[in-house]
């Protein structure tokens, strides 16, 4: 026993007055601990320079009744999770922290966090109860109250890890070593050591004597005495759970040993201390495992604190390890191993401790890896992305704390690549990249893995790495490189999760929230579980330094700051892609040098090469896989992209397969499919039926118009506006759909949402095999009932989003007219085409209607007589005026017959004669057919109903055409002021009468007004209908003739070759030909040729 019975001789620094010396008296324990709190001046985080480090509630209880003073908390990051008590003994600073529960894990992670927040501590005092090991010792036999100190013995480092190692051959092997104790400290307990053996009262006891047993919340504090102290054989179990042995127990059972019932001394041993996971209640074991190695006592945290922080052990015997064991001893344990740990800062010179360190140089070495991306392909000639690269590296950059990026896109966008080319570029930013696959749970944990053994490797020796390794327990190998991350020092490295594509991020404070990390099943809208997700936060560093980049095609993702990647912007990246990954020239721009006079030569472009970039819409996992196909055959780009168009699935299986991405096009956005289909079967759905509208702009009110007669998931997603958002969002969370921006000219319905060309394809070809008719008509359903007529507000701007659906639908040529309640459709189709100006597919959709309806309905109903009075209209358009006029007469007699001469229907087919008359030169014919239209929708319909209007604006043409100016002056005004006010200014029929007012004023000789009005009417048609519009045409038209009038013959020139070049553009060639209004400005283009 180390304590000594000789008359004691107060030195200079054991005298009264110093801080350890105590006199044993009640009133002296009595002390008012707000004294400790006072401050001589402000701390900071660099000021601490040891660790207190004690696991239970009672023994940080303990520690804080050792300090001489008191500090106040410091600011520290939201990644260290830990709570500190801040202090000082004899001079030290000292940071005292405890565990959320016992355990080398939490033992490690309070450490690093520790460490992270304090980064000038230079090493630890792991304080605490544990079970001692009833030997004798050079101090005697251990007892319940004694204190066991860590000591180098035995070949072992004064503590090990019992239950870390490996089975072979029937035999339990330890494998790995934990660090020994600082030599300053074993210093200190050497010289602690040697200074109670000449005391004759013991400074230790006298530190156990500062904790005031006589307050209540302290009692438990006190020396039970001899009488709880039970010791029996090994092989005796306890009786009765829950019960003392002196109660239940079998006295006689009891090993008989001397008496030692003294307080006055603390009785110390040093040696070997066992560290594990498992609370040991085992007499047998305990013993089994102590004669193997000399081990004095069994605790639970030192292995996860010293695996790589220098630590002293200091454990008070509460127990012997063994089913006897109780909570009695554990207030005095806890006392006397806090006051012996108080009592070495009196033999470290504070100095001293300034100076102790670790080895900077190995430290920092251990921290920097050679630069490696294993398992990683990168490309030969990385293309653009240079905005997106800056962003990275504006994110990234080294700011102090820790930096998290998302970089999310679709699937095949160039995630991956782009990573890798920063990775390169951004090398000696990071002392480590660190690149880890997240594709689900197994193969981070693998990564982990390869990167353990990496560090293991390549750095110098790290304790704790190879200690997991060797137990080849995955995720305690986790940990390991996570602890290493968390290191202070180590506070440069990148870590990449590359592909986390599987993301089920939990509420922090939700019940459901896993912890740990473990893939969780989705339900669907069914009820059904599919594959997993996990959340990946349990796999990230708990430090608030270095930098973490995320590749993932979910933007629900959000850990950090979202970068998205989109599709190249620029064509001449995408023909970069295609000639590097082809190996052919001449497909990018470029010089080249002319062999004969090495004269520098602008490179010419395959147009069908940029063709194809286009169509492969700057997606590079697309134009790889053109690149990778074209670079084994023969074909031509042009031919690729034929092949591309007519057997898309074929194609794409027989290109090959690319290192440089981990699935093919064809299949890369199954995992995405499936993740949603696990959440929702109708929003999945949604992305079949996606093949027969156009790629661009799906829309709410689009859908929600086809829904009377749809599919089941159909009426479930346009139940309301928040059904399809729901749904709506589940699709763009993983990538595949992209909401419009907010710009896009949507009118007065919400805006739409678009998927990529490529993806487009995929959901054409993949999720559609051959033609499905359901869909086909599903999608035709949604796009007729939504077509407005033209007597709505801005129906041009809804017809101008529903025509590249309408062209989808027809493209599909699903089938002919069938039942009747589907003729209605093709009837509606060439009401659009003609409002937008497509008059040969106007007419291909009226004659399949009107094929339907007179087999269907036959040739008097009304339904028929619809489309026969527009297939009027179109052939009066085109200059077919025998044919209009057969057309309107057929109307007109089945109109009358079925529905009256005075019914609103009939009276616009006699409308439509007066204008057909009219350009026949029959002007008095048409006349008449107007005064009849006009007195009947004057009583039907009322003098400012907009149909009225209308005919009051062809009378006002057909006086115009009769020299009636006046008259005609005053049929524009009233049909201009009526409209204006139905309609608004805006309105194409409004602008349709603006235009006709400047005829009226050109041929008025009042060309400043005239042309006041052209300009009004073609701007607002511009707007509304596009510039390549017929009736935009036929304004910029009018327009030339209004210059010619006025002598301005370039700009006149100009403006007939646009509206020529304009037809030519919308018009069918065989429309062309007959179409009148591009007929004149031929001819008036010859007019102005002659007259130059």
């Amino acid at each position: 026993m180390e304590w000594i019975t000789s008359p004691f001789i107060p030195a200079a620094s054991d005298a009264p007055g110093d801080p350890h010396y105590r006199n044993l008296t009640s009133s002296d324990r009595s002390r008012n601990p707000g004294d400790r709190s006072k401050m001589s001046q402000e701390r900071s985080r660099d000021d601490y320079k040891v660790a207190w480090i004690c696991p239970l509630e009672v023994e940080q209880i303990a520690a804080m009744e050792m300090l001489d003073e008191e500090h106040p908390a410091i600011p520290k990051s939201s990644a260290d999770h830990n709570v500190y008590s801040l202090g000082t003994i004899n001079g030290h600073n000292v940071v005292i922290a405890g565990l959320h529960q016992p355990g080398n894990c939490p033992a490690a992670t309070v450490v690093a966090q520790m460490r992270m927040t304090f980064p000038n501590l230079r090493f630890g005092l792991l304080v605490g109860i544990g079970g001692g090991v009833p030997v004798q010792t050079d101090s005697g036999m251990i007892r319940l109250g004694h204190v066991v100190v860590s000591k180098p013995a035995d070949g072992h480092s004064g503590a090990l890890q019992y239950d870390h190692g490996k089975a072979r051959d029937g035999q339990f092997k330890r494998t790995g070593a934990l660090a020994p104790p600082p030599a300053v400290l074993l210093n200190a307990a050497q010289a602690l050591a040697v200074r109670r053996a000449r005391l004759g009262v013991d400074p230790v006891q006298q530190n156990v004597c500062r904790i005031d047993i006589i307050s209540r919340g302290l009692r438990h504090f006190q020396y039970p005495g001899e009488r709880d102290d039970h010791l029996f054989p090994p092989d005796y179990i306890h009786q009765h759970q829950g019960a003392p042995c002196a109660a239940e127990c079998d006295p006689s059972k009891l090993i008989p040993r001397t008496s030692d019932d003294d307080d006055t001394f603390v009785v110390v041993h040093r040696g070997n201390i066992a560290s594990g996971e498992l609370v040991v209640k085992d007499a047998l074991l305990r013993d089994t495992l102590a004669q193997q190695d000399g081990l004095l006592c069994f605790e639970m945290e030192a292995a996860g604190a010293i695996a790589d922080f220098p630590c002293l052990v200091v454990r008070g015997i509460s127990d012997y390890c063994d089913s006897h064991k109780n909570d009695v001893w554990h207030g005095y344990a806890a006392a006397v191993a806090a006051a012996y740990a108080r009592q070495l800062f009196f033999h470290l010179p504070v100095d001293e401790v300034q100076r102790c360190s670790y080895n900077t140089t190995q430290i920092a070495s251990s921290f920097i890896l050679p630069f490696k991306l294993p398992g990683v392909h990168s490309v030969n000639h990385f293309v653009a992305r240079q905005e997106e690269l800056g962003r990275l590296y504006n994110e990234l950059k080294s700011t102090g704390e820790r930096r998290t990026v998302i970089l999310h896109g679709l699937g095949g966008i160039g995630k991956t690549q782009t990573t890798i080319a920063f990775a390169k570029k951004h090398r000696d930013d990071y002392s480590a990249v660190l690149w880890l696959d997240a594709r689900d749970i197994t193969a981070l944990k693998l990564s982990y893995q390869g990167l353990a053994q990496r560090i293991a490797t390549e750095t110098s020796s790290v304790t704790y790495i190879n200690n997991a390794l060797s137990n080849r327990d995955l995720d305690e190998t986790v940990s390991a490189v996570k602890r290493w991350l968390d290191e202070p020092k180590n506070n440069r490295w990148l870590i990449i999760y590359d592909n986390y594509d599987d993301v089920k991020l939990h509420n922090r404070g939700s019940h459901s929230e896993n912890e740990t990390g473990s893939q969780v099943g989705i339900e669907n809208d069914a009820g059904e579980t599919g594959s997993k997700a996990y959340d990946i936060r349990p796999y990230f560093p708990e430090t608030d330094h270095g930098a973490i980049l995320v590749t993932t095609r979910s933007s629900t993702a959000e850990l950090g700051q979202l970068v998205q990647l989109s599709k190249l912007g620029d064509v001449n990246h995408s023909l970069e892609i295609l000639q590097s990954t082809s190996n052919r020239a001449n497909l990018a721009q470029g010089e080249s040098i002319d062999p004969g006079s090495k004269a520098v030569l602008n490179r010419q472009i395959d147009p069908d090469a940029t063709a194809l970039a286009r169509r492969l819409d700057g997606l590079p996992l697309a134009l790889s896989t053109a690149g990778a196909y074209l670079k084994q055959v023969s074909r031509t780009c042009g031919e690729y992209l034929r092949l591309y168009e007519k057997s898309w699935l074929r194609l794409q299986k027989q290109s090959p397969q690319l290192l440089t991405y981990d699935r093919a096009l064809y299949s890369t956005w199954k995992i995405s499919l499936e993740h949603i289909q696990q959440q929702s079967l109708s929003a999945s759905m949604l992305l079949g039926q996606w093949a027969y509208f156009d790629n661009d702009d799906l829309w709410y009110e689009l859908l929600r118009d086809g829904r009377s007669e749809g599919p089941a998931w159909l009426v479930e997603i346009t139940e309301d506006e928040l059904s399809f958002d729901l749904a709506m969002r589940l699709l763009c969370e993983h990538g595949l759909v992209e909401a419009n921006p907010p710009a896009k000219e949507t009118g007065r319905e919400s805006r739409g949402y678009s998927v990529h060309q490529c993806v487009h394809a995929w959901m054409e070809h993949v999720l559609n095999t051959g033609v499905d008719k359901e869909r086909a008509w599903t999608a035709m359903r949604c796009v007729a009932s939504h077509i407005p007529s033209t007597d709505q507000h801005e129906f041009w701007s809804i017809q101008r989003r529903l025509l590249r659906h309408a062209d989808q639908c027809i493209k599909k040529e699903v089938i002919d007219v069938g039942e009747e309640g589907e003729i209605w459709m093709f009837h509606r189709l060439g009401n659009l085409y003609s409002d937008q100006g497509r008059l040969k597919d106007a007419e291909a959709m009226y004659e399949r209607a009107l094929r339907g309806y007179e087999k269907a309905l036959g040739p008097d109903h009304t339904s028929t007589l619809n489309t026969v009075n527009n297939l009027g209209i179109f052939y009066k358009d085109q200059g077919r005026l025998k044919e209009a006029e057969a057309m309107y007469e057929r109307a007109l007699q089945g109109k009358e017959k079925a529905l009256g001469p005075d019914h609103t229907s009939t009276l616009n087919t006699v409308n439509n004669l007066g204008l057909l008359y009219s350009d026949q030169g029959r002007l008095k014919e048409a006349e008449a057919m107007y005064d009849r239209a006009l007195q009947g929708k004057e009583k039907a319909l009322g003098p400012d109903h907009t149909s009225t209007l209308n005919t009051v604006n062809n009378l006002g043409l057909l006086y115009s055409d009769q020299g009636r100016l006046k008259e005609a002056e005053a049929m524009y005004d009233r049909a201009l002021q009526g409209k204006e006010k139905a309609l608004g200014p805006d309105h194409t029929s409004t602008l349709n009468t603006v235009n006709n007012l400047g005829l009226l004023y050109s041929d008025q000789g009042r060309l400043k007004e005239a042309e006041a009005m052209y300009e009004r009417a073609l701007q607002g048609k511009e707007k509304a209908l596009g510039p390549d519009h017929t009736s935009t045409l036929n304004t910029v038209n009018n327009l030339g003739l209004l210059y010619s009038d006025q002598g301005r013959l370039k700009e006149a020139e100009d403006i007939y070759e646009r509206a020529l070049q304009g037809y030519e553009k919308v018009l069918h060639p065989d429309t062309l030909r007959t179409y009148v209004p591009a007929l004149n400005a031929l001819e008036n283009l010859g007019d102005l040729f002659e007259q130059r």
